[in-house]
């Protein structure tokens, strides 16, 4: 935390952040066009957007703990910060599903709400919208990862919509993948992965990076697919659809391991 969070940001913070002195000194200059800026954050501001940076209060701290300077140097938000100052969980999956896989996303998102846990997702087609819509059916709060124009999502109760870098920048799949990294490091609690396709997709880029680099604990549903045998080799746990009525109880088993 800075000793003035309303004071201009300076190159000693970026220091601290662990950025070299000609990157620090770049961005400082990038960031003293402030005609431009102030216009661009007041725009947003007008479409109910606001923007985090790595030195805001509201940044969630445990992004720069897991992933340092890999976290987002902007988080832009739309809906109510108090979320992100909530125990949470996140969900991944393909975009089609068999109905087992189905369910047991479903599942999840509904779990979280009985559990109190806020749902971590990315709002695609598929596993992530089958939980979120069901954590919301039963009443519990969703942090959805956008890739897509932060500005177009139409705010709605319970949930908080991020996006990396603007609020008004299109769909690509490299922002797709991108914001893996922020639902694989958010969570308190760990990832759980409805369904996922062996060595491609997103689902298993953000997972095995997940893994590799220890961001938090992954509970893969049993499918015994090929994917979710290999990815329980590399680290994850397999789950079932009964195991989710106790979220406590996987995470003291998951601790246990280790």
């Amino acid at each position: 935390m800075v000793d003035d969070p309303n004071r201009d940001m300076r190159a000693e913070d970026l220091l601290h952040l662990g950025y070299n002195v000609v990157m620090a000194e770049r961005i400082i200059g990038l960031l003293q066009e402030e005609d431009l800026c102030r216009h661009y954050i007041s725009k947003g501001a007008r479409g109910g957007c606001t923007v985090l940076t790595r030195i805001s209060e509201e940044y969630p701290r445990t992004l720069q703990r897991k992933l340092q300077l890999e976290a987002p140097g902007s988080l832009w938000t739309k809906g109510d910060l108090a979320v992100l100052d909530t125990p949470a969980l996140s969900l991944v999956g393909s975009r089609e599903l068999s109905e087992e896989n189905r369910e047991f996303a479903r599942e999840v998102g509904r779990q979280a709400a009985i559990q109190g846990y806020t749902l971590i997702s990315g709002n695609a087609r598929g596993a992530d919208r089958e939980a979120q819509e069901s954590c919301l059916q039963h009443g519990g709060k969703v942090i959805s990862v956008v890739a897509d124009r932060l500005q177009d999502q139409e705010e709605r109760e319970n949930v908080l919509y991020l996006s990396e870098d603007g609020y008004d920048l299109p769909f690509s799949a490299q922002r797709a993948l991108s914001r893996n990294r922020v639902i694989h490091a958010l969570p308190t609690l760990g990832v759980f992965v409805a369904q996922c396709n062996l060595q491609f997709g997103g689902t298993w880029n953000g997972t095995e990076k997940n893994l590799k680099y220890g961001w938090s604990s992954v509970f893969c549903y049993g499918d015994q697919s090929p994917a979710q045998i290999e990815l329980c080799l590399r680290g994850a746990e397999a789950v079932t659809t009964a195991d989710l009525s106790d979220f406590y109880a996987l995470q003291t088993k998951d601790t246990g391991l280790f």
